[in-house]
Parts: C-alpha cells; structure tokens; sequence
C-alpha cells in the first residue's frame, strides 16, 4: 500500500510549440485606433463596457441563459464524475453487525454475534493506472469549465451583438422613413409640374420609383427590427422592459472604453477555448498511462477484522473474541487478444488527435485576433470616406432639388441624387455598427469578459 500510486505510467505532459506567429505585425497594431495597452484579460466586462442598458441585459443574460445554463450543467456532471473516479484510489470501508441463531442435531440451540469492519476488493495502484484515470477525468472536469467560461464570453458578446443590430436596424428604418417622406414630397411636386406642363410623365414615375423603394425598405426593416427583438430576448433568456433596447447606434466612446490589445500572441495561451484544448489533451496524455498500466499485474486486497460472541451485550464490552481475515490477490495479464496493444494504440491515437485540436485551437484563435486587429486598422477611414460621402451627397441632393424647383435641371439629376445620398447613408450606418461590433470583437477574442469585477468572488 506504500507503493500505491506512486508511479504513472503517463507520457510527461510538454506544451506544444504551434506553428503560429510568435507575434503580430506590428506595423498592423501601430496602426490600430482605439488600443490600449492593457490586455483584455485584465479587464471586467463592465468596466469595458459603458452603456447601462447593455450591461442590464449582459447581466440578465448571464443569470438566465438557457445554452449557459445547459453549459454549467455539463460542468457540474464533469466535477461529479471526476468525485466518482477519484474514489478508486481509496478502500471502500464497510461495517456490519449481525446475529445467528442455529439448533444443532443433538437439540443444543447456539446463538453467535459478529461485528466486523473492512475493506473488499481494494487495489493497489502500483502502476498508477487508477491514478491516470483519475488525472483524465480531472483534466477533462478542467476542460468542460473552460468551455463553460468560452461560453460566457461568447453570450456577452452575442448579447451586445444583437443589441447594436437593433439600433442598426432602427437607423435604417429611420432612414428610410425619411427617404420615403422626400420622395413623397418630389412625388407632389412633379404631379403639380405635371399639371402645368413642366414635367412629363417619366419624371412622375422616376420619382414613384425612389418612393415605393423606400416603402419596401421600410416594411422589411420594421420586420428585422422585430426579429432583432426577438433574437435579444432569446440570448436574454428573460423577458425585459423595452427601455434597455437601443433604437439608435451609440457614439463608440459612449459604449465601449479603449478597445485592449497585446503585442505578444502568448495572450491567446489565456483564452478560455484554448485552455480547453490543452486540458482536453492532457487528458488524453493520462488516458496513455492507464492503458500502459494495463500491461502490468493487478493486485488487490479484501480484508476484515472484528469480533464474535455469544452474547450481543459483550461484543463492545467485553467477553468477545477477535476475529479477522486477509485475501490477497494478484491477476496478470498473459493473452488477451491483443485487447490491452489495441487499447494503448486507441489512447495514442486520441493523444495526436487532441495535440492538433489544441494546436488548430491556437492558430484559429491568433486568426481571429488577427482579422479583427486588421478591421480595426482601417475602420476608421472607412468611417471618415463614408461620412465625407454624405455630407457630399446630401448637398448635391439639397442642391439639385433646388435647381431643379427652379426649372434649372432635371428631375433625373435630384433623383440620381436622392438615391446616393440614400445608399451612403445605409453604408454609413452599417459601417458605424461594423466598427462597434469589431471593438467588442477584437475584446472578446483576446480573452476578455471574465476579470474579476471589483467586490466580487471569482
């Protein structure tokens, strides 16, 4: 029993040395707006975020989620089976007390007391194979908590997605209403003009075109908006008061703080997916030790001590006799069929298989953060084009419609106008969300949302 456990027969676990850059391009992080140097890991998800409502709904969500509620669950399993594994590596103790009561063929009638006190069948875990099983389900217990830990990190940013989509999507329908409003108005004058013998009938139908367009923008953004609602309230898991929801994109400063970033890709050993790989591994790497433990003796122990008397009364106070029993046992294995060969080549084969899943792990991690480092790098021009763009386009409307009201231009002119105007608009909007969502994106993927916030227990 000494010896028990004292040896594994599992491979030494070494981090493996992925294939991925040792660090980003730092031309492309010098060019990055709205950095910190802090690492996202070090900052809570409230601090990061600023808006009240949005942080009410992140916090509902994390109350009442129903998939992260389905994901602790698994962690909860993941802990029960590893307290069941765990309890191989110590002796199960039973007591009992019983009576006899027996006539013998002669008439004598004897009566016969026994308390006892032992352990059966208990092995001793010389090579270890008890405790690899052990450390597997450990290391897999440890996994099955990163993933839980992912998937608060994903709900967060699922939930401050869906948000921003609302408040995209109710832009746009604002926007369309308006377009919608000025094509009516054209619509009105070009019917007057008509009447009078200024325009023709082509200009009332080109200004029917832009009108009935921006209608059926506006019903399909009123269905979105719903949708978008709806979408909330599932990742909310709750129902919630229609004053935390967004109808209009916030000012990036008024959301979010500085978006953090880390010049050494090491940040991403951190993630929360990652470490459920390599724990994943390292059970796999355990697994290895119990099958090669396989190959050795199994030997076990049942033993018992206790006493024994005529009269229950004397068992614990005296007048009894002891009474004990010892069952060594030792089992070898020497033909199995080759059961124990294909048994180690199956946890060999799962040791690779989870050394490149921790591996793709890695390199799709540095991936994400790389394209979303890339997006932050040119957002903001896009932002600068796009809003030079309408005010461009909104004077060249304002300004044709006027020369056109003044029988200076055509209609065709304010309407090619109206519909720039129009589409940069749009593009405006879903770049302002773009640019949102690639913040909390870019914080998300560095391993952020899980830092203690201050006052409470990690």
């Amino acid at each position: 029993m000494v010896l028990a456990g004292c040896s594994s027969m599992a491979p030494d676990y070494e981090r493996s040395d992925s294939s991925v850059a040792n660090e980003w391009q730092l031309k492309q992080v010098e060019e990055t707006q709205g950095l910190s140097s802090q690492k996202a890991l070090d900052i809570p998800w409230k601090d990061f975020i600023k808006d009240e409502r949005l942080v009410s709904l992140i916090d509902m969500g994390l109350n009442s989620s129903r998939t992260l509620q389905e994901a602790l669950a698994d962690v909860e399993s993941a802990r029960a089976t590893y307290r069941i594994q765990r309890s191989d590596l110590f002796p199960d103790v039973d007591a009992s007390l019983s009576g006899n009561r027996s006539k013998a063929s002669t008439g004598d009638i004897s009566t016969t007391y026994e308390a006892e006190a032992g352990f059966s069948s208990y092995e001793i875990d010389l090579f270890g194979k008890n405790r690899s099983l052990t450390q597997a389900e450990m290391e897999t217990y440890l996994a099955t908590a990163e993933t839980a830990k992912a998937a608060k990190i994903t709900l967060i940013g699922e939930i401050a997605n869906a948000w921003l989509t609302l408040a995209a999507d109710s832009n746009l329908l604002t926007l369309a209403e308006q377009t919608a409003t000025n094509a009516q108005q054209a619509m009105e004058i070009t019917n007057k003009r008509l009447s009078y013998g200024v325009d023709s009938r082509i200009d009332v139908a080109s200004a029917e075109t832009i009108y009935y367009s921006a209608r059926s923008d506006i019903a399909s953004y009123r269905t979105q908006v719903e949708q978008d609602i709806n979408a909330l309230r599932l990742l909310v898991g709750e129902d919630f008061d229609d004053s935390l929801l967004a109808y209009s994109l916030p000012d990036s400063n008024q959301l979010v703080t500085d978006v953090p970033a880390d010049v050494s890709s090491e940040v991403l050993l951190n993630r929360p997916d990652v470490l459920s790989a390599e724990y994943n591994l390292k059970s796999a790497n355990a697994n290895i030790g119990a099958a090669r433990a396989a190959f050795f003796p199994t030997i076990s122990l049942t033993a018992t001590g206790g006493l024994t008397s005529s009269v229950l009364s004397n068992i614990f106070s005296g007048g009894a006799s002891s009474i004990w029993s010892i069952a060594p046992s030792i089992s070898l294995p020497i033909f199995d069929g080759g059961e124990n060969k294909a048994n180690l080549a199956y946890s060999e084969a799962q040791q690779q298989k989870y050394l490149a899943a921790y591996e793709y792990a890695i390199q799709s991690a540095f991936t994400e953060v790389a394209d979303a480092l890339a997006r932050r790098a040119t957002i903001q021009d896009q932002l600068d084009a796009e809003d030079a763009l309408v005010e461009a386009s909104t004077r060249s409307y304002e300004l044709s419609v006027a020369r056109y009201e003044n029988g200076v231009d055509s209609f065709q002119t304010a309407l090619e106008s109206q519909r720039t105007m129009y589409s940069a608009s749009q593009s405006l909007i879903t770049t302002r969300q773009a640019d949102l969502s690639n913040r909390i994106t870019l914080y998300k993927v560095l391993g952020g949302g899980l830092a203690p916030i201050e006052g409470e227990v990690e």
